[in-house]
């Protein structure tokens, strides 16, 4: 019995242990098949998310390449503006006179404060900074020789030059813009306009995501982050390390290598390399996006976060090991079931409880989803009012129309000009033949007619002549309104006449003529050409086109309106009525800027210019100036 007693637990022990070694291995394939579930949904997840994140960043990268194109495109006109000036080409041709010196530091001052460039200089043939809009600074770069700076040689070769680089007075970073001033293929000097891109350093550091921009030399140039400034991103060779302390380009910063090291590449974007995620230092993982600016050899770089990517492969993960976990568990209550059907009721209690867990992980997936919709959404309305203000970026850039109303004034005169040329020559030929004849009076009638055209030709020179006269020289002077506003309709004479149907019956003028401003009348004259041309241009489409001239004196001011009837004045002109460079007419029939010309002119006599949309319709032009007073040398031209 002992010995039985002995054999019969050691049988029943025999078969337990397969038992526990089948149960652990089941356990470690459970395990390894709810690992792998997880590890395919958050790979599957993640690259999903990264490819959306992809998305929206190319869309955002190419929104801020825009944005930088349009900024530096703003002033490519500034450098090639200078050749039209006198004052520029009599410096170049007498660098040494002091009085020339001064006029030009005086207008490049102004079209530096008016440009909103940070410096704007004049350099000879020789490199010598000969003129200089920061001429009173006392780092002023007057005198100064920058013929190894890059943007000097491109241009005196007959090029425009691009340049970016650190200033060698005040080490300050810009974009330099250079042209060849006089002969572009013997340039008497170059003009060069130094521009401040901190402005879009500042909007990149209120966003999201990081922003850098690299230069042809691999140099961070523009950062969001400060300190990513004059860093390289990739490793600088000795020869141009070399090259570049020669140019001064940088003035010899360091330029450390930036610790930007690749994780792994996600595929072949628009820019260099691709897409790839990156990581600075020990820092989390980047998603880094590219995009080149055409015609500059630099690279836009994107950074952006992808912890929101790695939250939802993780909660991506936790829902496949869940339901992975819940399948398997159903097949082993399948299995139970078919073999121990007593424990059938464990196994429904165990099923509905999996249920429940899972409905609860799908109600906060489906939350989790519709806070990503809605701000997927969001991101789409951003994208959109992003795109309409670049629009209205672009749709006000300058166009190409001051040379076109000159040449429309010039070809009006000389129409009017052309017809008593033609009429005087018909009247000397018939004055001649019928003093033949002994017909005196015949000649003689004749003969006052040619002396009628005369003197129309002569109101139509003196006119012109009085309008062209530089308003700069001599003493301060005053202008009898009703005159100015008869000389400016007599210059419009040609616009006035070609109206179809006839403006000139319904120009309703009601003006005094004994008000006087303190203005000068060539400036004033040229703010109602412009005032007056404008209110043609409105009322070029109407039916029954009417102009209104009204004048009244009100607490020591003079007031002038010049209203039309055409179709008035969009909130979108009122918005930006006197920004330089804005204009509602067609592309290459104005440069939009007349209105800030004539502010400007009324602002220097210390009058004001205003407009609203008159109740009746049309537009209302209001210039209000000082009646004038004291001694004011009055000079007053006249048509005749």
């Amino acid at each position: 019995m002992q010995h039985e007693d002995l054999v019969i637990p050691s049988t029943a022990a025999t078969p337990a242990r397969p038992r526990v070694a089948l149960s652990l291995l089941a356990l470690l394939v459970l395990a390894a098949l709810i690992a792998a579930a997880s590890w395919f949904g958050y790979r599957y997840t993640y690259d999903a998310a990264l490819a959306r994140q992809a998305e929206r960043g190319q869309v955002q990268l190419r929104l801020y390449a825009q944005a930088l194109d349009s900024e530096l495109a703003r002033y490519d006109y500034v450098p090639s503006l200078l050749s039209l000036d006198a004052r520029i080409d009599a410096l170049l041709h007498d660098s040494k006179d002091p009085t020339r010196v001064a006029e030009a530091n005086v207008y490049l001052a102004a079209l530096n404060a008016r440009a909103g460039t940070r410096v704007v200089y004049v350099l000879d043939a020789r490199g010598h900074v000969v003129a200089t809009s920061n001429y009173q600074r006392p780092d002023s770069y007057l005198g100064e020789d920058l013929s190894f700076r890059p943007y000097f040689h491109t241009a005196i070769e007959g090029q425009l030059g691009r340049f970016y680089g650190v200033g060698t007075t005040r080490s300050e970073s810009g974009y330099y813009l250079s042209a060849p001033l006089g002969d572009r293929d013997h340039p008497s000097g170059v003009a060069v306009v130094k521009i401040g891109l901190e402005p879009l350093e500042n909007r990149w550091q209120g966003a999201d995501s990081q922003m850098l921009l690299a230069d042809e030399n691999g140099v961070v140039i523009l950062a969001s982050d400060p300190s990513w400034k004059l860093a390289a991103v990739r490793e600088i060779p000795p020869d141009l390390r070399a090259r570049l302390d020669q140019t001064l380009q940088y003035n010899r910063a360091p330029l450390p290598t930036l610790a930007l090291t690749t994780v792994r590449t996600l595929g072949s974007g628009p820019g260099p390399g691709g897409d790839a995620l990156v990581r600075l230092r020990q820092g989390p993982p980047m998603l880094a996006q590219h995009a080149s600016l055409p015609g500059t050899g630099w690279d836009l770089t994107l950074l952006t976060n992808t912890s929101q990517a790695r939250l939802a492969a993780l909660n991506t993960a936790a829902l496949a090991g869940v339901v992975t976990a819940f399948v398997l568990l159903l097949a082993a209550a399948w299995n139970v079931r078919r073999r121990i059907v007593s424990e059938r009721l464990a196994a429904r209690h165990a099923l509905e409880a999996a249920n429940n867990e899972l409905e609860r992980k799908v109600a906060e997936r489906t939350a989790d989803l519709s806070a990503a919709n809605h701000q997927l959404h969001a991101e789409v309305a951003e994208r959109i009012r992003t795109e309409s203000f670049l629009r209205q970026a672009q749709d006000g850039l300058m166009q190409a129309g001051k040379l076109a109303a000159v040449g429309q004034m010039s070809a009006g005169i000389a129409h009017e000009l052309n017809q008593p040329l033609a009429a005087l020559r018909t009247l000397s030929g018939n004055a001649c033949k019928f003093l033949d004849r002994g017909d005196a009076a015949t000649t003689r009638d004749n003969l006052e007619k040619i002396i009628a055209l005369v003197e129309r030709m002569g109101r139509i020179t003196g006119a012109l002549k009085s309008f062209a006269r530089d308003p700069a020289s001599g003493p301060r002077r005053c202008a009898k309104l009703a005159d100015a506003v008869d000389n400016a309709l007599f210059l419009m004479e040609s616009r006035v006449s070609a109206t179809a149907p006839p403006l000139r019956p319904h120009i309703d003028r009601d003006i005094d003529p004994h008000l006087t401003v303190a203005c000068d009348p060539n400036r004033l004259e040229q703010v109602l050409v412009n005032l007056i041309g404008n209110a043609l241009d409105a009322t070029s489409s109407q039916s029954a086109p009417k102009l209104w001239l009204h004048a009244y004196e009100s607490g020591g001011l003079v007031h002038l309106t010049v209203r039309d009837n055409g179709p008035g004045l969009s909130e979108e002109a009122f918005a930006r009525l006197f920004e330089p460079f804005f204009t509602t007419k067609p592309a290459g029939e104005g440069l939009g800027l007349g209105l800030t010309l004539s502010a400007g002119i009324l602002n220097e006599s210390g009058g004001t210019l205003t407009a609203i949309n008159h109740p009746d319709g049309g537009a209302c032009f209001t210039l209000a100036l000082p009646a004038a007073i004291g001694n004011v040398t009055r000079e007053v031209p006249h048509v005749g």
